[in-house]
């Protein structure tokens, strides 16, 4: 059965009460009742969180985040509280931890696609819809779509796939106002996200957002923006009916189906550890995505 590799034991802190270890992020809690949001660098793919980890993915996805949060203020408050490290916490937690607002949080993953790709073509090819929702005939791996649509998903646990759902099952979920809010809000935070990445030359095919509630206001949660919550194409290089080249862990994928791995993803062993090259590789990808959406120096 999917899962981790090899599951990592809790870092103990003083005044910290660990709540969960997610597949990148470990979940902590102050006295103050914070959460403190931790962000690892391992990898998930093919629902495996493999046993080899990508040096500095969890800084640099977290610095992202927080450029991405500054620029979607005016559209959606975050739960951010502050970037200091806790007392008593490991040095190695510098740049990669976060001390957030504790939310009531929405049961539910809010994607947004722009482009037609991963699940999103799988189900379009099989019924001409997307989470129940109609879409021209024609399109193919990559097509830019008429309009960004919300194709929202249950969340699922460590092993599981998230299931994609209609918008009526958000409604009968969570009630006809607060889906009515995610649905909104998604869109517009996509719609600026996308057009500040197309400027940089980079194409946001889809992304999902987490939200919770801090009192009655609709807050952004979790990570938003990285190339482990989107995806983001380069826009030079991008050419329907294919698939796209990406700033994510593409090579890691890649090499995981390859002769070269020697691993079978529908079976019941787990993945084997990944080469240095494709290390490298994906790092240098993840620096990339950084680089080129804030415009900043990666150091």
């Amino acid at each position: 059965m999917p899962g981790f590799v090899e599951k990592p034991e809790p870092v103990e802190v003083p005044g910290l009460t660990h709540l969960h270890t997610g597949k990148v992020r470990d979940l902590y809690q102050n006295a103050a009742g914070d959460l403190i949001m931790v962000a690892s660098d391992r990898t998930s793919v093919y629902d495996w969180v493999l046993p080899t980890e990508i040096p500095e993915k969890g800084r640099i996805l977290t610095q992202l985040s927080l450029w991405w949060f500054e620029q979607l203020s005016d559209l959606a408050p975050h739960h951010v509280v502050s970037t200091d490290l806790p007392a008593g916490a490991p040095a190695d937690w510098a740049g990669r931890t976060l001390v957030c607002k504790s939310l009531r949080m929405v049961p539910v993953e809010c994607v947004a696609r722009g482009y037609l790709t991963g699940s999103g073509l799988a189900e379009y090819r099989q019924t001409r819809t997307v989470c129940g929702l109609a879409l021209p005939e024609g399109l193919v791996d990559g097509s830019e779509l008429p309009a960004p649509i919300f194709t929202p998903a249950t969340k699922a646990a460590v092993g599981d796939h998230d299931e994609n759902v209609s918008y009526e099952e958000v409604v009968h979920q969570i009630g006809a106002d607060v889906a009515a809010q995610l649905r909104q809000t998604t869109l517009a935070v996509y719609g600026r996200a996308r057009d500040i990445a197309r400027e940089r030359g980079v194409i946001l095919a889809d992304t999902k957002f987490e939200f919770g509630f801090d009192g009655e206001q609709l807050t952004l949660a979790d990570e938003v923006l990285t190339p482990d919550s989107s995806r983001f194409w380069p826009a030079d290089l991008w050419q329907p009916g294919r698939a796209q080249p990406s700033f994510d862990k593409q090579f890691v994928r890649d090499w995981l189906t390859s002769p070269a791995a020697a691993w079978d993803r529908t079976g019941e062993l787990p993945p084997p550890a990944l080469p240095h090259e494709i290390v490298e590789s994906t790092r240098a990808k993840y620096v990339e995505a950084y680089e080129r959406l804030t415009g900043l120096s990666w150091s």
